[in-house]
């Protein structure tokens, strides 16, 4: 009888798995979708879209924020349930009207911070000289902290909801430009740029065309980071005088008049610090959020 045949020297085949016909292949999995979907994520995104969805409903849920009464410093109360301030103006009207004062001015600096950003981190991909001269225009904005940055602005432009915008702005460009800028210096020595610019493409079709494509990913997790900020900055300025003229309510300038009374009638700045608190931790698990989601 004839023995088995002889295996040695027989290659083994690997088997992969392969769709059915008729059926689509796995997507992979968003990593942002991924990150949001996170405690963290959800954390995050439930407590931007509670404050947001109050302040969007502010001309609903309450009255006028400017329409004084003789009730000054009142507890709260049915008719006022945050209490009123020192003018008898409804805290919970002036908080909700000063939640969407304060998403306007961010979702309006925010953009244009970014903008300019990425735009001068395009130019800096150009040539070295223009590299130079951005990254000396970054280096010039940070050397001014935030609230320099305010004062110096309003002491030209003076107090506004304009110069907070235009600070707000100022402040998040370095963080765009650098973010956008080491993306592309990564991004452009992989092996797909290095091969477009073999086959005779431009610089500026790879730049264009690839790179930027593959660049952006950060610029997603740095927006979050500077929503959060932009509320920080705006609080800031309109605690300090410098910010959004009264009688128009800002979060930062309710605080800013409750200092005074905060020994007496500590509901007074409660609403408006729970608020801006809000706002501040949710954008910033929302970026934490999306950053693991990247990495993983």
């Amino acid at each position: 009888m004839a023995g088995p045949p002889d295996q040695v020297g027989v290659t083994p085949v690997t088997v992969t798995a392969t769709a059915r016909p008729g059926t689509a292949p796995a997507r992979p999995r968003n990593p942002y979708l991924t990150g949001l979907l996170t405690p963290r994520g959800l954390t995050g995104l439930a407590l931007v879209t509670l404050v947001a969805l109050a302040g969007l409903l502010a001309p609903v849920l309450s009255g006028d924020p400017t329409a004084q009464s003789a009730e000054a410093l009142a507890g709260p109360s049915a008719a006022h349930p945050f209490g009123t301030d020192d003018l008898g103006r409804d805290l919970l009207s002036r908080v909700l009207h000063g939640i969407g004062t304060d998403l306007l001015i961010s979702l309006t600096a925010v953009p244009v911070g970014a903008l300019l950003g990425c735009s001068l981190a395009v130019l800096a991909a150009s040539s070295r000289w223009a590299d130079l001269a951005v990254q000396r225009v970054f280096d010039l904005v940070l050397a001014f902290p935030g609230l320099i940055l305010a004062l110096a602005v309003t002491a030209v432009l003076g107090p506004g909801r304009w110069p907070v915008v235009i600070v707000i702005a100022l402040a998040e460009v370095p963080g765009f430009g650098r973010q956008l800028r080491a993306g592309i210096l990564v991004q452009r020595e992989r092996e797909y740029a290095v091969a477009a610019r073999v086959g005779g493409a431009s610089r500026l079709r790879v730049l264009l065309r690839h790179v930027l494509p593959n660049a952006v990913d950060p610029l997603i997790v740095q927006s979050a980071i500077a929503l959060s900020l932009a509320v920080f900055i705006e609080g800031a300025m309109s605690f300090l005088g410098v910010g959004v003229r009264p009688p128009e309510p800002s979060l930062g300038g309710i605080l800013s008049q409750s200092m005074a009374y905060l020994a007496t009638h500590p509901t007074f700045a409660a609403a408006p610090l729970v608020a801006v608190t809000a706002l501040v931790l949710g954008f910033s698990l929302i970026a934490e959020a999306l950053n693991r989601g990247i990495r993983r």
